[in-house]
């Protein structure tokens, strides 16, 4: 393999500079997503276009596993990895971690049934974390809800530190049990199992014990969408492809059935609010739980959700407000504000009920998302020691820019973790622009583009 002074690596950093250069112009310029000249950038249209039915995009590089019945035959599973596995109807599936006693652990499981899937509102997932003598540390459930559609639901197995329960190092097992009321499963030719994602975190503790004191106060009303015009932004198939958003009006087009993913960088000392509405449609009759908005936190646990039901008149839903981000908040009682205890990359799903179709039509739907982002940014806790995978605590001005200009920022969420060498390349550049004026930016880039064009001149005379 040649080195980085290599052939091969000029034409790579080449191709990063092109993909990379345009998403500091929109950042710098403050365009709009949808004013991209030439169309979405290579590969975009797998990842975030509008693909057939309720297709889930896993991670790429996943590892296959498969669950055991008992915990005698569980595979291990490290926080390095996302894996994928399968949970048959009536399933009950053992997967085995080895945790130190500093770390709390988080495991995060998405179960994804087939697009054609016959379910029930309380039919999904109870996942559960147990340690070596089978008592339970966590218990977390996740169901389809209202819209009696099939889609991607996902439910949070944790092992925290400083509980009375599964305190020390050793072996621990993650137990994923399927949640069905015994209907017909799947489309023909299927045997109605469900695929799952698993995508392990571990956190360290704090070089310092701090307050356990959740904050005590925290403005609960509903604060003002923002208004203006919605831009377009089609969101991504998983948790691995969810597409950055940063506040404003965001508009996409939706099939029923369809789910799509977006992620909003929370700092510490933030806190994101979040409304989603369905527009209009010609037909008659109403749908309950139509639209679904979801929120999960950075390690994919559920922060809230919301649903609204439809009879083709525009009808909007919204999350409840929610605290700031906090790493005291994991001390309070409710599941809304013990969530919200880190920062990093916040996950809103957005789902439209298959049920749809019929009284309304097969769309696609107008969609627009209101995203907000108040509160003073802060520095984080002192841990002592990294978090795995590294970057999921972690925001850049990267990821920041990304957000608002609409391209990929840092990876997280699963994608990351088998990042190939030198795939920093292009986010070292957004952050290194990030770090200085923007004026100085844009004057830099062209620049650099005037330099390069000059070589290129001088090299085919």
């Amino acid at each position: 393999m040649p080195g980085r002074g290599g052939t091969a690596w000029r034409r790579t950093g080449a191709a990063r500079w092109a993909a990379v250069v345009p998403a500091v112009l929109w950042a710098v310029l403050g365009l709009p997503a949808g004013a991209r000249a030439g169309g979405p950038a290579a590969g975009e249209s797998s990842a975030w276009g509008s693909s057939a039915g309720g297709s889930y995009g896993f991670t790429p590089g996943a590892r296959a596993v498969a669950g055991a019945p008992d915990t005698a035959g569980a595979v291990p599973l490290d926080a390095r990895h996302t894996y994928r596995s399968s949970l048959p109807r009536n399933g009950r599936l053992y997967y085995r971690l080895r945790l130190t006693a500093a770390d709390t652990a988080y495991v995060p499981v998405t179960a994804v049934p087939p697009s054609g899937a016959a379910v029930a509102a309380t039919d999904g997932i109870r996942v559960s974390l147990r340690n070596a003598s089978g008592t339970s540390c966590s218990y977390a459930s996740a169901r389809f809800g209202a819209g009696i559609s099939p889609r991607p639901v996902t439910a949070l197995g944790q092992r925290e530190t400083g509980k009375a329960l599964c305190q020390g190092g050793g072996t621990y097992y993650l137990l994923v049990e399927r949640l069905d009321t015994g209907r017909p499963g799947a489309t023909a030719g299927t045997d109605g199992a469900w695929e799952l994602e698993i995508a392990p975190v571990t956190e360290p503790g704090l070089v310092r014990a701090g307050s356990t004191t959740p904050p005590r106060t925290w403005d609960s009303a509903t604060p003002e969408p923002p208004a203006g015009p919605p831009r377009e932004r089609p969101g991504g198939t998983g948790f691995a492809t969810a597409r950055p958003l940063g506040q404003g009006v965001w508009r996409t087009a939706l099939a029923p059935g369809e789910t799509r993913f977006y992620k909003v960088p929370v700092d510490w000392g933030r806190r994101l609010h979040a409304s989603a509405e369905l527009g209009g449609a010609e037909g008659h009759g109403y749908v309950g739980g139509a639209l679904t908005l979801s929120l999960y936190n950075p390690v994919r646990g559920a922060v809230d959700d919301a649903s609204a039901g439809y009879t083709g008149t525009a009808r909007p839903t919204a999350l409840a407000p929610l605290p700031p981000v906090e790493y005291a908040n994991r001390y309070a009682v409710p599941a809304r504000v013990t969530s919200v205890r880190f920062a990093g990359d916040y996950y809103l799903a957005v789902h439209l009920s298959t049920r749809l179709a019929e009284p309304f039509g097969r769309g696609p739907y107008e969609v627009t998302l209101r995203v907000r982002l108040d509160g003073r940014a802060h520095a984080g806790p002192a841990y002592d020691g990294g978090p795995v995978p590294a970057d999921v605590f972690t925001i850049t001005a990267a990821d920041r820019a990304a957000a608002l200009a609409g391209g990929f920022g840092n990876a997280a969420g699963g994608a990351a973790r088998e990042e190939p060498d030198g795939a920093g390349d292009g986010t070292m550049l957004l952050v290194a622009v990030g770090g200085i004026g923007s004026g100085t930016a844009l004057l830099l880039v062209l620049g650099g583009w005037t330099v390069a064009a000059r070589r290129a001149h001088a090299r085919t005379r």
